[in-house]
């Protein structure tokens, strides 16, 4: 951040801000354009796009902005040039647009995003996205096309994946190895659904499924099979293992994370890929943090002087995540300095699979995450290759073809798929390259 800030007030003192635009204009993108405006020197926010052109507007009036409204990709490429902040409805011109650096997605669908972000790369386009559902189905093969087009792919700082990578690359740059990368969360409950959340979502002004993802265990299941993947660690076991400490001590407060290291210490193995997983009910929350060991004992010697705790395994915190706060430094990271918060390492290490939240049958409809039909798991790649378990990022929209208990995890034969989807098509091609048996065999070496 202390590079960033200085790299951002030279931006702003040449006059040649950053140029951005988002896509999405709901609780998070709205945040995040008043965030650029008004406290973001060197990052100029110059168009919207969202299918409904009123909440757009209303994002930039926020800053007391009038945008013009834009019906084609000339026209917004027009404002742009000409310094007028823009909203328009075609996503896709947006991310095609001429004038823009950068296109931050935060729609937290995906089929729709899927287009969108396809389209930014091609165009040249620096990615940031809070997208987890997106990066955690499809988001290895975006970074190869990201790598292909010369551009950043990557999730955003303020999220919780994104403060625990930057915590993750804090603590490996001690000297300490990660082991174990974790999310801190107050709930988990996998059968929330739209209806159960709907009074919380109304008090916060968000949608009550997206509410219920959260409670349910989708959304923290993406989130750390994103970290996973840019770390190269996995779970050890379906749906991570997720102590839950929420009953407290007897006065009433919350466990202090320190004190739930010993529910990880067996599954440990400080020579091993590490792990992904989380905590219930610990204190800081909703905070991440990162369990790592050393070798050295001189080394532990330091640690524990300095309040560390005697080890072997040392736990590190970050006690928040500021979400759209923390996004345009992720912007400066990527267009300035090329770094990406988050970003996969190459082929998945974990996905997120669907399991039935209620007895389902024949046509039956897979309507939306935190819904009313299915729940995700974080599930290392190997079994869900092995088993053909099906995403729940391919699920939405598939219909049921047979009877699936409730708590059982859907295959690929369970549905019926959409057909013509880019998601699916996009994840066919994920799997080709990066599915040991079906990557192509190299070529041979010349002998003499």
């Amino acid at each position: 951040m202390i590079i960033v800030d200085t790299a951002l007030a030279q931006r702003e003192a040449q006059g040649n801000p950053i140029r951005v635009g988002i896509v999405g204009a709901g609780f998070q993108a709205s945040g995040i354009g008043l965030q650029i405006m008004t406290a973001t020197p060197g990052i100029r926010l110059c168009a919207i796009a969202n299918r409904h052109l009123d909440a757009a507007v209303k994002v930039f009036q926020q800053a007391d902005i009038e945008p013009v409204a834009c019906d084609t990709q000339q026209a917004l490429e027009a404002a742009i040039a000409a310094g007028r902040p823009a909203v328009i409805e075609d996503a896709v011109a947006l991310a095609r647009a001429e004038g823009l650096d950068a296109i931050i997605e935060v729609t937290g669908s995906l089929e729709f995003a899927a287009h969108v972000v396809v389209a930014a790369l091609e165009s040249g386009k620096d990615v940031i996205q809070m997208n987890a559902e997106l990066d955690g189905t499809v988001g290895p093969i975006l970074k190869v096309k990201a790598d292909a087009a010369g551009v950043v792919y990557s999730f955003a700082d303020g999220d919780q994946p994104g403060v625990q990578m930057n915590l993750y690359r804090f603590v490996a740059g001690l000297g300490v190895k990660p082991v174990l990368c974790g999310n801190i969360k107050g709930l988990h409950d996998p059968y929330r659904n739209p209806a159960t959340q709907e009074s919380f979502a109304k008090r916060w002004g968000q949608k009550p499924a997206m509410v219920a993802s959260f409670a349910d265990g989708t959304k923290i299941s993406f989130e750390q099979a994103i970290v996973a993947n840019g770390t190269g660690m996995q779970v050890a076991q379906r749906g991570m293992l997720g102590p839950d400490f929420s009953g407290g001590v007897p006065d009433g407060t919350l466990v202090p994370i320190e004190q739930t290291v010993s529910a990880f210490e067996p599954y440990l193995n400080p020579e091993g890929p590490g792990l992904v997983d989380y905590v219930v009910g610990a204190q800081p929350g909703p905070g991440v943090f990162v369990l790592g060991t050393i070798e050295s004992p001189r080394q532990r010697h330091y640690l524990e002087l300095y309040k560390m705790g005697k080890g072997p395994y040392y736990c590190f915190t970050t006690p928040y995540h500021l979400c759209h706060f923390e996004v345009p430094t992720s912007i400066a990271r990527a267009v300035l300095f090329r770094d990406p918060v988050l970003t996969p390492l190459g082929g998945p290490s974990v996905g997120v699979i669907a399991i039935a939240k209620k007895p389902l049958q024949a046509g039956d409809s897979i309507q939306e995450l935190g819904g009313f039909e299915v729940y995700g798991v974080a599930e290392n790649i190997e079994v869900i290759r092995r088993e053909r378990l099906l995403p729940i990022g391919l699920a939405l929209g598939c219909q049921v073809v047979g009877p699936i208990e409730k708590d059982a995890a859907l295959t690929f034969d369970d549905v019926r798929i959409p057909p013509g989807r880019l998601i699916d098509r996009l994840y066919a091609e994920q799997e080709a390259m990066f599915t040991p048996a079906l990557m192509p065999a190299p070529a041979a070496t010349p002998t003499e």
